[in-house]
């Protein structure tokens, strides 16, 4: 009997150790799942999403990764119902067909982002002004925020005007207005004209906030960003001191990263000089990153975004289209402010778009300039791999906001 017990217990502990092994494994192989880009519906525990740096954050946004959404909750609208969807990013209407690019979901590591209600966010803007402040980029995303809202609006109760610097949507059931303010620089410049834009060098006036300033400082809501003007090979930037009617110009002339630091404190001092300012959402967009150059990343290896129909998948990917000296410039002068009592978030979104080398327009846009037979006979080479199909990646950017505006009153 004593050996019967002996060998039971032998044999239990065994088959205990095998168990165990067998868990461990499992645990390992969903920890390794969790981590790569799937196709995933499970829902997860919805936690607040509450300021960057507040000691009661439940959950960072921006930490996550992109999950295949093969439901009809994705995209989010269509882009070929969406009237105001403009050529540069409408990659339907100008042949794109493969749409796997518009299924593609942000899902946080800890958290769900809160699903976009357009009613919810339109009944939070009533009698409000919300503004995006900045290039085409910020464009791009408020087209995308538009689009998410008008969906749901009769026509006969939205309206769209077009009034140089300024297009404005407006959502007429709510008194709601929902802008963009074309300011590529933030301050006056060289580069104002929301059309003829195309100069030969980039010049700023020093201090001059208020000239682009007076055009959105009523509003309730702001959105702003800078980034991609700064970034012009083998140019540096020119700093204004007087007019630029005066026929005799004297400035200065800084690298771009230096002219962008400069740009950003004298945004920066005069948000903070304007108490009213205080009382806003002020929110500032951290930089959309571009796939224009080749990367060796054994299958995610690419040459640019031409003909690009997948994400990466590599965990932790930071690839050459983002300034990190200009990141760390933009954080710098954002928490400058919080501590200063000033209402802004810096969102995140450069990590996150940093591996949708399929969302952009690549050769499915309009082209202003007509494009010469060797441009034609290699596409790579006029390929848009700045700007973002829509739907798209800016979708998420517009639901990153989203959170972050209802979190507000959560605080």
């Amino acid at each position: 009997m004593a050996k019967k017990t002996i060998l039971s217990f032998h044999w239990a502990w065994s088959l205990r150790t095998h168990v165990n092994s067998l868990i461990a494994v499992v645990a390992v192989v969903a920890v390794v799942l969790t981590l790569s880009l799937t196709t995933n519906n499970a829902p997860k525990t919805n936690l607040p999403a509450l300021r960057n740096g507040s000691s009661r954050e439940k959950c960072n946004l921006f930490s996550g990764r992109w999950v295949y959404d093969n439901s009809t909750l994705h995209p989010l609208y269509s882009g070929l119902r969406c009237a105001y969807i403009n050529d540069e990013i409408g990659c339907d209407k100008y042949g794109r067909n493969d749409t796997r690019y518009q299924k593609w979901r942000w899902q946080p590591n800890q958290c769900n982002l809160p699903r976009f209600n357009s009613t919810k966010l339109l009944e939070k803007l009533s009698g409000k002004r919300m503004v995006f402040v900045g290039d085409s980029v910020n464009r791009n995303q408020w087209v995308s925020m538009v689009c998410l809202l008008e969906s749901s609006i009769p026509d006969a109760e939205k309206s769209m005007k077009y009034n140089g610097s300024i297009l404005s949507f407006k959502a007429k059931k709510y008194n709601a207005t929902v802008d963009f303010y074309w300011a590529p620089l933030l301050l006056e410049s060289n580069c104002d004209d929301p059309v003829k834009h195309r100069v030969s060098d980039r010049m700023f006036r020093a201090g001059a906030v208020e000239t682009h300033a007076r055009h959105w400082a009523d509003a309730d809501i702001l959105i702003f960003n800078s980034y991609l003007w700064w970034k012009k090979p083998r140019m540096k930037m020119k700093i204004l001191h007087g007019s630029f009617d005066d026929e005799v110009k004297i400035y200065d002339e800084v690298e771009m990263v230096e002219g962008f630091e400069i740009a950003l404190k004298t945004w920066a001092q005069w948000l903070q000089s304007n108490v009213g300012l205080h009382k806003k959402e002020l929110y500032f967009m951290s930089l959309s990153p571009t796939h224009a150059w080749a990367e060796s990343l054994g299958e995610d290896s690419f040459q640019n975004c031409y003909n690009e129909t997948q994400p990466i998948r590599n965990v932790g990917y930071k690839g050459r289209g983002a300034d990190l000296d200009m990141m760390q410039i933009a954080e710098y002068v954002i928490n400058q402010l919080q501590t200063k009592g000033v209402n802004i978030q810096l969102l995140n979104i450069t990590h996150l778009s940093e591996y949708r080398k399929d969302g952009h327009p690549s050769i499915y846009r309009k082209f202003w300039d007509s494009l010469s037979e060797d441009q034609l006979a290699n596409p790579s080479s006029y390929s848009d791999c700045t700007h973002w199909c829509l739907p798209g990646v800016p979708d998420v950017w517009n639901e990153l906001l989203y959170a972050h505006i209802f979190s507000q009153n959560t605080e």
